[in-house]
């Protein structure tokens, strides 16, 4: 007498786990690139994570009698100007940066979706209003807004999430809108369609689950993307306020100022914050290559 599985359990054990296994294995045997970013992005991930128990010194630990010191084995990314310990400083701006990469890419991706699935499904008159605002909200300088937003509402790490969140959101809802479009004509939705299934749930589980792909990619290109927004409001003075370390102040002030007594204060951050970066941006590479399935025969 065979046995039916009961509902909503999973008949295969294990098969979740063994998919994401041959996902991982695919992803280092086609996609070295891709893997060895996501690998070094990790790795900065886990030193921001766990700064305060890897930083050998306080960041804001002064000591006049090693102020610009050389790396070394008790430095080992030198010091500032003050005595401060560079790596730890470094490792605590990773902290900053990572989250602020996390939530305002996190904030982006879900704008995106709201304005996007929205106005791909709907369409007519909703979609034609939506795109259009954001046409209009993509004709400004990303900088230049940031910088005039940032000087209205203050510096800081929730209006700096809130800010570039709202920023990269709305232009990439244009990215989601065009996913939905495409699902949207499939088969299978006029047949939910057809048989008289709402809107929400056509949405979740028709339109949503086919464009998850898409999101992926999008919210891991972003988090590179804010990362370096960031840097950039810090180095003019607009990020995170000081004494918090972050990669771009780091850049604008020691490393400016005390550039040619110390070129360690801005190679530092400034090459942390390139790999850190790069390393996002060919990991969401290979993300797109592998789950889009017209580049797996490529």
């Amino acid at each position: 007498m065979t046995t039916v599985a009961a509902a909503g359990t999973d008949p295969l054990p294990g098969r979740g786990e063994s998919r994401w296994r041959r996902f991982v294995v695919r992803l280092f045997r086609t996609k070295p690139l891709g893997a060895a970013g996501a690998v070094v992005f990790v790795i900065f991930l886990l030193s921001g994570i766990f700064a305060g128990v890897l930083a050998p010194y306080g960041i804001n630990e002064t000591d006049l009698a090693h102020r610009l010191e050389p790396p070394s084995t008790e430095f080992l990314l030198g010091t500032d100007h003050l005595g401060r310990d560079l790596f730890s400083r470094v490792l605590m701006g990773a902290r900053l940066s990572m989250i602020v990469g996390f939530c305002a890419a996190a904030l982006a991706t879900v704008v995106s979706i709201v304005i996007g699935v929205l106005s791909g499904y709907l369409g007519g008159w909703f979609d034609m209003l939506t795109q259009r605002l954001v046409d209009a909200w993509m004709t400004f300088p990303d900088l230049v807004l940031l910088i005039v937003v940032v000087s209205v509402v203050g510096p800081g790490i929730t209006q700096i999430v809130i800010i570039l969140g709202l920023l990269y959101g709305i232009a990439g809802s244009r990215i989601v809108r065009g996913a939905v479009t495409s699902v949207r004509e499939h088969v299978y939705t006029h047949a939910a369609q057809s048989i008289g299934a709402g809107t929400f749930h056509i949405l979740r589980r028709h339109i949503l689950p086919n464009v998850m792909p898409v999101v992926i990619v999008l919210f891991t290109t972003r988090v590179g993307a804010v990362i370096l927004s960031e840097a950039a409001l810090s180095f003019l003075g607009l990020g995170v306020p000081p004494p918090a370390p972050t990669w771009g102040g780091m850049l604008s002030g020691d490393g400016r100022t005390y550039l040619y007594l110390g070129p360690w204060l801005a190679l530092a951050p400034g090459v942390c914050l390139t790999v850190v970066v790069y390393s996002a941006n060919v990991f969401g590479d290979a993300l797109r290559d592998l789950l889009d399935p017209r580049m797996r025969g490529t």
